[in-house]
């Protein structure tokens, strides 16, 4: 057992339990030493909190994969650059645009970017609620005096008061129900896709594809059966409800971390990729010697040359020109040019 704890990523795993101690740090501060912490939710925390184990362990080794590590070097290094401002903005625009409604899906096609769109907006949210009112950050009282007066604190400080029975309390209490149906019909839309589509069908995997959608919607159906429960039928499948919800949701985040849902943490990255490709492009293009046309910046073929020379390949030319100065499209073009040639001094062109 301790031979398996020595192949863990030492940088990574130093990471993980700090970011896991801070998170508990936070949970007693956010919580007022756990004065505001919901013991009914001490297996949400222990499933949230492995869950940040696991997501900073892996991205931490994500970041250390010489490509990934270049990008996320340049990335910080242009944002806080004297185009501060500029990327800031731009980085804004393009999280508006890419994370919170996931417009680079739309040009895969319409249908694809709806259902993409709502299982999204649904989980984002579901999250920003959850976690919070998981850690204490967040609970509701009655106010001093009153039993129709409901109170929001948040870190133990109040931010807003309504009364019950009213349409603002009635949004709030069932937010995690607009989420849930959301989530549902994003999921199934994702479904339906994943039956029809050949090219899906040939390529899926069950743990990869479908598990996250049917987990996705257990968690999903469990928690409107917990609210259609108090509501309609008196609590009387509340136990039932409330541990197929808790097992479901723990599931899931033990499982996030290591599925295919941990791209949910690595796609906010991706927009330093395209401050990247800015920044490259105001540097000059490379030109492929074998075509004389442009195809890549010069700074991202420099930083690949850098990248290969560290894992231990290097394409330089007897001329001092490198293998990586070539396009795809010249580096077939030389390979076919090649055999041409050696074909040709064999006095043979075939056999």
């Amino acid at each position: 057992m301790f031979k398996s704890f020595s192949t863990l990523n030492k940088k990574a795993l130093i990471k993980a339990i700090t970011a896991t101690l801070l998170i508990i740090t936070l949970v007693f501060i956010g919580s007022r030493n756990l004065q505001n912490f919901d013991a009914a939710l001490i297996a949400y925390l222990f499933g949230s909190v492995f869950c940040v184990f696991g997501v900073t362990y892996r991205y931490s080794i994500w970041l250390q994969r010489p490509p990934t590590k270049m990008y996320w070097k340049r990335s910080w290094q242009f944002l806080f650059s004297k185009h501060f401002i500029a990327y800031t903005i731009r980085g804004l625009k393009l999280f508006c645009q890419n994370i919170l409604f996931q417009k680079f899906i739309y040009p895969r096609g319409r249908t694809r970017w709806i259902g993409h769109f709502l299982l999204a907006t649904g989980c984002l949210i579901a999250f920003c609620i959850t976690f919070p009112l998981t850690f204490g950050w967040i609970h509701f009282t009655l106010e001093s005096g009153s039993m129709t007066t409901y109170e929001a604190h948040m870190f133990g400080f109040k931010v807003m008061d309504f009364q019950l029975g009213s349409i603002l309390a009635f949004i709030i209490f069932h937010a995690l129900v607009w989420c849930s149906i959301l989530v549902i019909i994003g999921c199934i839309m994702m479904m339906k896709r994943r039956l029809t589509n050949g090219g899906l069908i040939a390529t899926q995997t069950f743990d990869g594809d479908w598990l996250p959608l049917l987990l996705l919607i257990a968690i999903s159906l469990t928690g409107i059966g917990i609210v259609f429960d108090y509501t309609y039928l008196d609590g009387k499948t509340n136990q039932f409800m409330s541990v197929s919800h808790a097992v479901t949701v723990i599931l899931f985040l033990v499982w996030m971390p290591f599925g295919k849902f941990f791209h949910i943490f690595q796609r906010p990255a991706q927009l330093g990729a395209n401050i990247y490709k800015t920044e490259g492009i105001k540097h000059g293009m490379a030109v492929c010697p074998h075509t004389k046309e442009e195809f890549a910046t010069k700074m991202h073929v420099n930083d690949l040359k850098t990248i290969t020379k560290e894992l231990g390949f290097d394409f330089t030319l007897e001329d001092g020109t490198s293998y990586l100065d070539y396009s795809p499209e010249g580096k077939r073009s030389a390979l076919a040019l090649a055999h041409l040639k050696a074909r040709k001094e064999s006095g043979s062109y075939f056999g």
